[in-house]
């Protein structure tokens, strides 16, 4: 049952190594296991014939108090290409010595890369799903693409390990990234954001998180990875606080001091919980979510830090394009109107068995690339004027 136990959230003794192992255990037991999506899920095989299923980074780790996310570019030369795929092959060796020096703090590190960078880390195949960060814009809500090759997402019950982990990582590829961006987030309270609501309520939980969050047999060669979107927002506190309680519980659709959800007839459409719910063929589909508050109080800096784990990019996507732009248009999230994000990016975070047997490339990595090639190619941002269904058919969102 400790497997079990794991992805429930309620592991105060292991530690993320010992998550993983859970995690591998539970994919050994897959035939086990008494639901056909998850075996199906688990059984991460792209070959049939006696391959090891494939074991996640850990994107289902439990909350933790304190979290470290690390967005780079990688320089454009070989060498810069090089450094980061020796780091991939490194990493768990890395990760076992910081996290034996304090194993009861639950460390747990994953990392992500974007698609700009994928073919000249990994070569072919890439993500069936893999592409640009899509922005979306109407008025003035403008959900960023901001540039962004790797991503290293850290988080343990206490600082120290986060931050030690990131100045190994940086020790080795120090000299071939130049770091975007670099935010520590902290648990504040009882989970709540700086809005002073709780976040993260209807995550995903056991076998329903596995489903939500990792590929499964749809893009075989990629089983068991995630699809990872990243956004900061920042606040305008002195004007969210200067609103009564009722409206803001009205912007959230929930009780701010007891978290529970507004009746369907209080509840506007507009709700942020009305528009982060998506349907697909009458069933809701989830994301995984791992948000942190962050700031600085002295220079007027509260924020949160979004972070959302998927099977697919488009579900995301979707709660992004009803928030920005509306469903139906025009109806957006009122949440928009005192935060705005400053940052927006999608990775994919391939299993732990993917990072340690890395693919061959045909020619040395990054041999390609030619200066200026890290950034982005421009996405068109979308707009009402678009077609609004994302091509994943006909996604409604219900009150839940």
């Amino acid at each position: 049952m400790a497997s079990l136990l794991c992805l429930r959230g309620t592991r105060p003794q292991l530690s993320a190594s010992e998550f993983s192992l859970c995690i591998s255990a539970l994919c050994k037991s897959a035939g086990k296991i008494a639901f056909p999506e998850t075996r199906q899920l688990l059984e991460m095989s792209p070959a049939a014939a006696g391959d090891p299923p494939a074991v996640p980074q850990p994107v289902l780790a439990p909350l933790t108090s304190a979290a470290i996310f690390l967005i780079a570019c990688i320089k454009p030369d070989p060498e810069s290409y090089a450094a980061v795929r020796s780091l991939c092959a490194d990493l768990p060796g890395i990760f076992r010595a910081v996290d034996f020096r304090r194993i009861e703090a639950g460390l747990s590190c994953v990392a992500a890369f974007g698609s700009g960078a994928w073919d000249k880390l990994f070569g072919k195949p890439r993500p069936a799903e893999l592409h640009p960060f899509r922005e979306f814009r109407s008025g003035d809500r403008h959900a960023v693409a901001t540039p962004g090759d790797l991503l290293f997402h850290l988080r343990a019950k206490h600082m120290d390990l986060c931050f030690e982990m990131v100045t190994q990582i940086m020790e080795r590829i120090g000299g071939a990234v130049s770091v975007v961006d670099e935010t520590h987030g902290f648990r504040y309270f009882d989970d709540r954001d700086l809005l002073g609501f709780v976040d993260g309520t209807e995550n995903p939980r056991a076998e329903a998180a596995l489903n939500a969050a990792l590929v499964g047999g749809e893009d075989p060669q990629f089983t068991g990875g995630s699809y990872v979107i990243t956004q900061k927002y920042l606040h305008d506190m002195p004007r969210w606080n200067a609103l009564p309680t009722e409206t803001q519980e009205l912007i959230i659709g929930r009780k701010k001091l007891s978290d529970i959800e507004l009746a369907d007839d209080v509840k506007p459409s507009s709700a942020h919980s009305a528009l982060t719910v998506i349907e697909e063929n009458g069933v809701e589909v989830k994301i995984l979510r791992d948000n942190m508050p962050f700031g600085r109080p002295g220079h007027g800096e509260f924020g949160t830090y979004f972070i959302g784990y998927s099977r697919t990019p488009r579900t995301t996507e979707q709660m992004l394009q009803n928030m920005f732009i509306g469903r139906p248009p025009g109806n957006y999230d009122r949440i928009l109107d005192f935060s705005r994000a400053i940052s927006g990016n999608l990775f994919f975070a391939p299993s732990a068995s993917f990072l340690e047997n890395l693919p061959e490339v045909t020619s040395s990595p990054g041999s390609a690339v030619t200066a200026g090639a890290t950034a982005h190619p421009e996405t068109p941002a979308v707009s009402p004027a678009r077609d609004p269904s994302l091509g994943i058919g006909s996604l409604k969102g219900t009150k839940s």
